[in-house]
């Protein structure tokens, strides 16, 4: 595959023609994908902070992935400070390159990957917010097939949910999380960041025979929790059970939950060790590691993998962007785990 580094890029315009235009910075371009901002003339660290210094979405004619960032953290029940996680795993995730060895795919040369930026949601009406959400994701969903959210605290993750299912129908959700998620209210309040697969659940979003949270952990309410939880149709696979389990047995036990169903993809920062994560609002001992996640991650490539979010990211509590970086990446696997199944497609 040629890599050809340009010193423009296509912007597409209302009448459906394309514009060539100088770039205020060389692209690397393939095959007639627009990439990143090539690091070998402007350095890493300038330049616009988009994710992975990949161009706006207003800035390519069409795109098979949008990264969307929703700041927003009025849903939080202990540490506040989410509703900066966009900007942060963007300036985090600079020195994401261009092919994944890993995974062994070049992830913006295989689709159209752009940065949709941040929509703007009430921080003071939740219900104002969660509409405000549902409906910038719907309309991205009308141009885009795939979206990767940034967060923002876990609220957002019902009216993300409600766009997708639009599309897809009811989906099966793997979640990521150090808490279950599926607490019914909060000083009776019945839209939080603990409530959101439990309001799913009511409205019909899940494909509850396919769900399952990775990584629980920590001390609970009550053990009527558990039992709740497992009533809204979710298997858990507990932080305690990793190291016996190994990646690969994680890998499989999702694998063999969701099946061929549409996948969406939660990812709470919180899942892995403070030691890894300690940028969170409610941070738990005994959690995953960085590698653990990535390697689970990878393995999407297999699955029909519709949507992902990626949120409670906190800077505030963050040190040398250590969550950032780990939250970058967790978006980098996501969007490799995409490329490699429109290759194979």
């Amino acid at each position: 595959m040629s890599t050809v580094i340009r010193t423009w890029y296509i912007r597409g315009m209302s009448d459906g023609h394309q514009e060539n235009r100088p770039a205020a910075e060389p692209r690397v371009t393939v095959d007639g994908f627009i990439g990143q901002v090539d690091a070998t003339q402007v350095p890493r660290y300038g330049g616009e902070p988009t994710f992975a210094r990949l161009p706006r979405l207003s800035d390519v004619v069409s795109a098979d992935v949008a990264i969307l960032g929703v700041p927003f953290d009025a849903g939080v029940s202990y540490r506040p400070g989410a509703r900066f996680g966009p900007g942060h795993i963007r300036e985090s995730s600079r020195l994401l390159r261009p092919y994944n060895p890993a995974a062994d795919v070049s992830p913006f040369a295989t689709q159209q990957v752009a940065d949709a930026g941040d929509l703007g949601v009430n921080p003071f009406s939740i219900a104002e917010a969660i509409a405000a959400i549902e409906r910038g994701a719907r309309g991205l969903l009308e141009r885009v097939p795939r979206l990767l959210t940034l967060g923002g605290d876990h609220t957002i993750a019902l009216p993300l949910l409600r766009a997708v299912k639009a599309v897809h129908g009811p989906v099966a959700v793997v979640h990521f999380d150090a808490h279950l998620d599926t607490w019914d209210t909060y000083f009776g309040a019945a839209y939080t960041h603990g409530t959101p697969f439990r309001r799913a659940f009511e409205e019909g979003l899940l494909d509850a025979g396919g769900c399952l949270h990775v990584g629980i952990r920590g001390p609970l309410y009550d053990a009527e929790d558990l039992v709740r939880d497992a009533d809204v149709g979710f298997r858990v696979v507990p932080a305690t059970e990793v190291e016996h389990l190994g990646t690969a047995g994680i890998i499989e036990a999702i694998a063999a939950r969701v099946g061929d169903r549409p996948v969406y993809v939660s990812v709470d920062i919180d899942v892995l060790d403070p030691a890894f994560a300690p940028g969170t609002g409610t941070p738990e001992a005994g959690g995953l590691t960085s590698r653990e996640l990535l390697a689970v991650l990878r393995s999407f490539a297999r699955l029909n993998l519709v949507g992902a979010d990626i949120v409670e990211v906190a800077p505030a509590y963050d040190h040398a962007q250590i969550t950032g970086i780990a939250a970058a990446h967790v978006g980098y696997e996501l969007v490799s785990a995409l490329a490699l199944r429109k290759k194979a497609s």
